[in-house]
């Protein structure tokens, strides 16, 4: 399989260059030809015209690392044939399209696809036909931490091809020494989905991404932001908005791995200010027990627990809102893209907490759940270009109650 070359566009005309998406063969990047920049000043600007009902007081400057690179996990479709993969996406008639020189994977990752590829057309297993639903390669995903450690995941559709990765997991662990974490995933069902429920681990259990002041452990499900130049400024943010406005008391709700609640556990100034108390909640018990990990290592007693956001909130808040009881005085939200909801905001609304550190993906359900939450003023916010050429972003406001 050839690659098409990719090259960097001239210091004069600035951003990315992608033959893949010149050729059509990719047009994931969309806003690729518009200046990054000009991609941010945009996001900027959009951003603020869907929270107008809620100007902040203070917009801060735009966070953004490099328009290349910067992409810390690659989910790979396996397309091609047994013996002659592609690894990259596939297209609208489900034919596989080789993406190993895309320009926005971090270097570590570009390195090891090629690898990866020499392994699986040495298995001979068929990639997965969408069309005759047949077939056991379905995609391969790759993490990188900022080491150049690696987890590296396969999702195959039976046993059976569960069963041929794990018989050459020596060759790829000689081939590939940098993947501290390998699994096979298994998908046997026939659905628009990149991964299935049962996780086989071939080698480690946990990928440490070391970040500049706590070191988080991903399993192979965890969520961590693709982008980890930027995720770290954000979390560099929500910690001196935390600083600033002093808790004794904290919660970090749909908190993953701990990265807000570990980031915030000790306040920035030592010497002066005692440790906070951090409870973080979030879903996933697997994330649960990978932040505790990482507190443990931190020397932090911050509490973890597994469970549902909204209901550790309302089971808190509603009894005696505005007591001191179990109130906190700060809350991070940090929920998918669909918003926090109507049930937590109205709870947060009630709960006569003083300060919220909101984080989205997604500005249109912000904007909605603060319309719930009149009580509180937007002090700052600040847009965080998580990923660079999509229309995406990721938005972080300080809420203090009027």
């Amino acid at each position: 399989m050839t690659a098409l070359p990719l090259t960097r566009a001239s210091a004069t005309s600035g951003g990315l260059v992608c033959h893949y998406f010149e050729a059509d063969r990719c047009r994931s990047c969309t806003l690729i030809e518009t200046p990054h920049a000009q991609q941010i000043t945009d996001k900027e600007s959009w951003c603020r015209e869907v929270l107008a009902d809620h100007a902040p007081r203070t917009w801060l400057p735009a966070a953004a690392g490099p328009d290349h690179d910067f992409r810390n996990r690659a989910k790979l479709a396996v397309g091609g044939s047994a013996g002659a993969v592609t690894l990259g996406i596939l297209d609208a008639e489900f034919d596989g399209v080789d993406l190993r020189d895309c320009g926005i994977q971090a270097p570590a990752i570009r390195a090891v696809i090629p690898v990866l590829a020499d392994f699986l057309d040495d298995t001979g297993l068929d990639p997965y036909d969408v069309t005759a639903r047949r077939g056991e390669l379905k995609f391969v995903h790759v993490t990188a931490a900022p080491s150049g450690d690696l987890m590296v995941r396969f999702v195959v559709r039976s046993q059976f091809g569960l069963e041929v990765i794990t018989a050459r997991q020596d060759r790829l662990i000689a081939a590939l020494p940098q993947a501290t974490v390998v699994s096979v995933n298994l998908l046997p069902e026939h659905k628009a989905a990149l991964e299935g429920s049962r996780e086989v681990m071939l080698r480690g259990e946990t990928l440490r991404m070391d970040l500049e002041r706590v070191d988080l452990h991903l399993r192979p499900q965890s969520f961590f932001q693709t982008n980890t130049e930027v995720a770290t400024r954000l979390y560099d943010q929500v910690a001196s908005w935390v600083d600033e406005v002093a808790p004794r008391t904290l919660w970090d709700l749909y908190c993953g791995v701990g990265g807000f609640a570990l980031w915030c556990a000790v306040p920035g100034d030592e010497r002066d200010r005692s440790p906070r108390r951090v409870t973080g909640i979030e879903v996933s018990e697997q994330a649960i027990e990978s932040a505790r990990v990482s507190a443990d290592e931190l020397g932090v007693a911050v509490e973890f627990a597994a469970g549902d956001a909204t209901e550790f909130a309302q089971s808190r808040l509603a009894d005696s809102p505005q007591a001191d009881g179990d109130r906190p005085d700060c809350i991070i939200v940090n929920p998918p893209r669909r918003g926090i909801g109507a049930t937590l905001s109205t709870a947060l609304e009630d709960s006569g907490v003083e300060h919220i550190v909101y984080s989205s993906c997604n500005p249109l359900t912000l904007a909605k759940d603060l319309d719930r939450m009149p009580s509180y003023v937007v002090e700052q916010a600040r847009v965080f270009d998580m990923f660079p050429h999509t229309k995406h972003l990721e938005v972080a406001v300080l809420l203090r109650r009027r």
